[in-house]
């Protein structure tokens, strides 16, 4: 009896294993090698890969050898130090090719009406791979923005409140309110004897100091924390992106994994004390809803009862979540800040004109919802700054089904990648000054759709855009009207990519009050 429950065992076993190992071999080598065969007989081709790296190490050392020096003056021309190798693989193969990031292969997609098409027709058929997933899993896990399918939808609809109508102007007061406070103290410095500033870090702790109050209303002060801690883990993260990416390697008791688990606990430690306080609140009859802010929003959908197709939210996806709005909520409009100041200190003219229109608008007022539209050149200001430096670099999706862009069939499986960079930058579709800060282009709206894309597009496009563009908008008018900024003489222009584009030492800018 013994000898037969010990054979059943084994051939359980022996069956387990061979499933794995076939699963295994079709997800590493079979099924990237027969996508790559359909795209070869369409004409697209790429660098050779190596074996399970692909082309990981060409990638590394080429962004290493063109960001390792500063560039000589302020230059506009970033995508050759920010995506060489998009530079290099695209003059020898074409404006389509195929590279790989470890196993997975991935096409670079570049013709506006291809990637309209990708990111409207076929939004429910693509999304975020499973290395995208991996990569970010420990930073803000299953949140909107490596959420799929279903879960996406569901989430998407839970969260748009918190970024539409009276909602989205009601969080006006908050911008004001902080900005006001951030340009009191730095008047007081400035007039101190402090005549430079570093604007990133400044920006920084201003948009991480409005987010914290609109995510986590009154207890603000822990967001800050959480901020900080997530800035670290986003560091750890992104050298994820650089390395291989083996199921189980998370595992692994590497000093990097330690410290990613650390910070990741910190992070949701705070958090939960936060959603602890608030759930006692309600349980002790202090309170009958858990806050109107974001948290609050998301606190309040989980006591619902379960969606008929199963979905509901949990206090893991509601923490992943909080770090996903929390990092896209202050980061894209942080650089947003920091690239757009740094402009309009390289060109005088302009923050003059900016000026000019603010004064026009406001009349000495503090900017509110209701000036936002009448600020026109400042639309144009903020929409070639984005232009020139987008937050992202690149924009990814993943065909979950065959599809058919143009005259390509794109093959389940096959990630495609938009270097939204390189087409901002583009001659092709921007003119000859497309290197050069020329508000001027953005005068008409009427352009290629397809060729502008800061927040992405379609129905997956940045849920938080309108938001981003309201802060930027008033923290940049009420600057503009409090100080008069020029570049720093130690100001050293070095763009680099950790996610998103960074300036590597800061902006450092000199300021003069304006005594109004």
């Amino acid at each position: 009896m013994a000898l037969i429950v010990l054979t059943a065992f084994v051939v359980i076993l022996l069956s387990w294993l061979i499933r794995v190992i076939c699963e295994t071999v079709s997800f590493y080598w079979l099924t990237p090698r027969r996508i790559e065969k359909i795209m070869e007989k369409q004409g697209v081709r790429g660098p050779k890969p190596r074996l399970l790296i692909g082309n990981l190490l060409d990638m590394s050392s080429l962004v290493a050898s063109s960001t390792s020096k500063d560039m000589p003056v302020i230059s506009h021309d970033i995508v050759p130090r920010l995506l060489p190798h998009y530079l290099l693989w695209s003059r020898k193969y074409g404006k389509k090719f195929i590279y790989w990031n470890g196993f997975e292969p991935r096409m670079c997609l570049t013709d506006p009406g291809m990637i309209r098409e990708l990111l409207t027709k076929y939004s429910s058929l693509s999304g975020k791979s499973w290395l995208q997933q991996q990569g970010c899993k420990n930073f803000i896990g299953c949140g909107l923005l490596m959420a799929n399918g279903d879960a996406w939808h569901h989430q998407r609809h839970i969260v748009a409140p918190a970024f539409m109508g009276d909602k989205l102007k009601s969080y006006a007061g908050y911008v004001v309110e902080c900005t006001k406070s951030m340009l009191g103290s730095l008047r007081n410095s400035v007039e101190s004897g402090q005549k430079e500033v570093e604007i990133g870090q400044l920006m920084t702790g201003l948009t991480a100091d409005i987010i914290s109050r609109i995510e986590f209303g009154s207890s603000y002060e822990k967001g800050k924390r959480i901020f900080h801690l997530l800035t670290l883990l986003q560091q750890r993260c992104a050298q994820a992106s650089k390395h291989l990416c083996l199921p189980g390697s998370r595992f692994f008791p590497s000093k990097y994994n330690k410290d990613i688990k650390t910070l990741k606990m910190e992070v949701e430690g705070l958090l939960m004390e936060i959603i602890e306080g608030r759930r006692g609140c309600v349980e002790m009859g202090r309170s009958d809803s858990y806050g109107n802010d974001l948290l609050g929003i998301l606190m309040n959908e989980m006591q619902k009862k379960k969606k008929k197709d199963g979905f509901s939210l949990n206090l893991q996806l509601i923490m992943d979540e909080c770090k996903t709005f929390f990092f896209a909520g202050h980061e894209t409009t942080a650089l947003l800040l920091t690239w757009t100041v740094m402009l309009l200190a390289s060109n005088p003219d302009w923050q003059e004109k900016l000026r000019d229109e603010v004064a026009q608008v406001c009349n000495g007022a503090e900017p509110s919802v209701h000036h936002l539209p009448k600020l026109s050149l400042l639309s144009m200001i903020i929409n070639e700054s984005l232009r020139l430096y987008p937050p992202a670099t690149l924009l990814p999706r993943m065909a979950f089904e065959d599809i058919k862009l143009g005259d390509l069939l794109i093959p389940k499986g096959l990630s495609l990648w938009i270097p939204v960079l390189a087409i901002h930058h583009s001659e092709e579709l921007w003119g000859k000054d497309v290197n050069e800060f020329n508000p001027q282009r953005f005068a008409s709206k009427s352009f290629v759709p397809g060729r502008f894309m800061p927040f992405g597009s379609g129905p997956r496009n940045c849920i938080g855009q309108s938001f981003a563009i309201m802060e930027a908008k008033i923290i940049l008018a009420m600057l503009a009207s409090k100080f008069r900024f020029k570049i720093s003489s130690t100001y050293r222009h070095a763009p680099m990519v950790i996610l998103t584009i960074k300036p590597k030492h800061g902006v450092q800018v000199c300021l003069e009050p304006l005594h109004i």
